[in-house]
């Protein structure tokens, strides 16, 4: 979540501080103009915002009346700065079709993005989100590449909203540490101790499946769906960090596919390369990187040695004790069982664990 600075949206030019200096030192404006070497003209215009406070004038404004050079040259700046920034605003203001390609509801909710009745200043603090200076900018850097690896589905048809899900994950990224990346104790760890995790409570994984990753040199973090992005999850890597962050939602609520995702994503970080971007939607792609991810994934939770018992798993009783035997819950065996068509899409739901966001 972003903190907010005080951002005030009136400007008021340093001359009006010397104004009232003046004026309460009873000293008139030519007398001024006298006292610092300047012309009544300059004098005016500095009163009247038009013409700057240079670092030789405000020392001239020290001598002649008492109060320090950098008190002027800090009023000078931030008044610069607030032009700057209304005439900023004043551009931004004409994006204001672009706030409908983002979900801007959702980041005002989750307090990514504060709110504000001027259009010119919520495109700006959209645009502070993502981190970066322009809508033009936006398109070029975040949303090119959302397009370029999104899913051949319908379920594509909002890139807004997928980047924007993807920069939640980035800045939750930001606060995690994490040791030097290790691919061999990744492996290690997503066949044993994550693993086992599919057996535990989903209050139990998410504290803990991060810090096993982390112990990997792999970032995790699980980022609360958006709708209409529709992401499942997404790989890909801190270049600057020399680190893989695997990014997950629980958009389908169940055990089965959720593991499915974080495996399938780690999958794209053992065996492609440092440059893509993954966004995967819950669903078979055409690529033959997501059918690689897919069968990692397959293979991981339920390895192919075992899928000979598949055609005697027909009832609850030995579903779970298949389940406890390879080490990974009930859910997951059903969720492949009905892949493969031994049981029926309804058949056993329930013995998969529901996980919702509290």
């Amino acid at each position: 979540m972003s903190k907010h600075k005080f951002e005030p949206d009136y400007v008021v030019a340093p001359g009006a501080t010397l104004k009232e200096s003046l004026d309460a030192q009873g000293i008139s404006q030519v007398q001024f103009a006298q006292r610092t070497g300047l012309t009544k003209k300059t004098i005016s215009q500095i009163i009247n915002g038009i013409a700057p406070i240079s670092y030789e004038t405000a020392g001239r404004f020290e001598l002649a009346t008492g109060i320090p050079a950098n008190f002027w040259n800090r009023r000078e700046l931030r008044y610069r700065e607030a032009l700057a920034r209304r005439k900023t605003l004043a551009s931004l203001a004409h994006h204001d079709t672009w706030l409908k390609e983002i979900p801007l509801d959702v980041l005002m909710e989750r307090g990514y993005v504060e709110p504000s009745n001027d259009t010119g200043t919520l495109v700006h603090r959209a645009l502070r989100f993502f981190g970066v200076s322009s809508v033009d900018a936006w398109r070029k850097a975040l949303l090119t590449p959302a397009v370029q690896y999104r899913s051949s589905k319908a379920e594509a048809k909002y890139p807004g909203f997928v980047a924007a899900w993807l920069r939640m994950g980035e800045l939750q990224a930001e606060a995690i540490d994490c040791d030097k990346y290790n691919a061999e104790e990744f492996r290690r760890l997503l066949r044993n101790e994550i693993r086992e995790l599919t057996t535990t409570s989903g209050q139990v994984w998410r504290k803990r499946l991060p810090e096993l990753c982390a112990q990997a040199g792999v970032v995790f973090v699980l980022t609360r769906e958006i709708p209409r992005a529709a992401v499942s999850g997404a790989a890909r890597w801190l270049l600057k960090r020399e680190v893989p962050l695997i990014q997950i939602s629980l958009k389908f609520k169940t055990d089965d596919q959720t593991w499915f995702s974080f495996y399938h994503e780690a999958g794209h970080v053992l065996l492609h390369g440092r440059r893509k971007l993954y966004v995967d939607y819950g669903k078979d792609d055409e690529t033959e990187e997501e059918r690689q991810a897919n069968v990692f994934a397959r293979d991981l939770l339920i390895p192919p040695e075992n899928v000979a018992e598949f055609p005697r798993l027909r009832r609850k009783a030995a579903i779970r004790r298949f389940a406890a035997s390879i080490g990974v819950s009930p859910g997951i065996v059903v969720g492949r069982l009905q892949h493969d068509h031994y049981l029926e899409p309804k058949h056993c739901n329930d013995l998969k664990k529901k996980y919702e966001w509290s």
